[in-house]
């Protein structure tokens, strides 16, 4: 889906003349960094066969400008969350096992630090870039509010009204990047988009 997938749009975009291809990449395509942050130029080192899939489609995307003259734009947003999302991921995982009566299951000792995008912020950030981003460009998609897993799922379990203790450790994924943390000055220059929902709020809004 990632790589063929990709390919197959861009290829009818190009038949049926499109003007402007959004690609919605991930900051999973720079690995993990332990200090400081990614920025559009910074190296593509993926950790998990689920990255590098992403990481080989925005390859593919970056050659098809280069070899087609293809309009497209690169978006990387950092980890998004809010109402519904899918049941795979932290936050949801999280709330959902605590509707079931069990404990909410934390990798590792939860240490893995995540920037933190809601999904309305990330939303008005991609429409801002089809709007006005530069035709070609690369563009980071941050919040700027980092957290430790830990500590994103004691504010979960505080919203929730229950124990601070209703976690349990599991064995770390393979491949777990530490840390991701990306530099969005360009889209924040370039757009005039600007994040505006904290942590907090985002997390109240998701678990109510």
């Amino acid at each position: 889906t990632n790589i063929k997938g990709t390919q197959i749009l861009m290829d009818l975009s190009r038949k049926h003349k499109a003007k402007k291809f959004i690609f919605i990449s991930t900051d999973e395509v720079y690995g993990e960094i332990k200090n400081g942050k990614f920025t559009e130029s910074s190296a593509i080192k993926p950790n998990s066969p689920y990255a590098a899939s992403k990481a080989a489609a925005d390859l593919l995307v970056q050659a098809y400008i280069r070899t087609y003259k293809f309009p497209a734009v690169i978006i990387r947003p950092c980890n998004n969350y809010g109402p519904w999302q899918y049941p795979e991921k932290l936050i949801p995982v999280a709330i959902k096992s605590v509707f079931k009566g069990g404990k909410v299951p934390v990798y590792a000792r939860g240490q893995n630090v995540r920037e933190w995008l809601y999904v309305d912020d990330c939303a008005k950030g991609i429409l801002k870039i089809m709007e006005s981003g530069r035709i070609g460009e690369v563009y980071n998609l941050g919040s700027g509010i980092e957290s430790k897993n830990i500590n994103t799922v004691k504010l979960i379990l505080q919203y929730l009204g229950v124990s601070q203790n209703s976690y349990k450790f599991v064995k770390d994924r393979p491949g777990h990047d530490l840390r991701y943390s990306l530099d969005s000055r360009k889209a924040i220059k370039e757009t005039s988009w600007k994040p505006k929902i904290t942590l907090k709020q985002g997390l109240k809004s998701t678990v109510s």
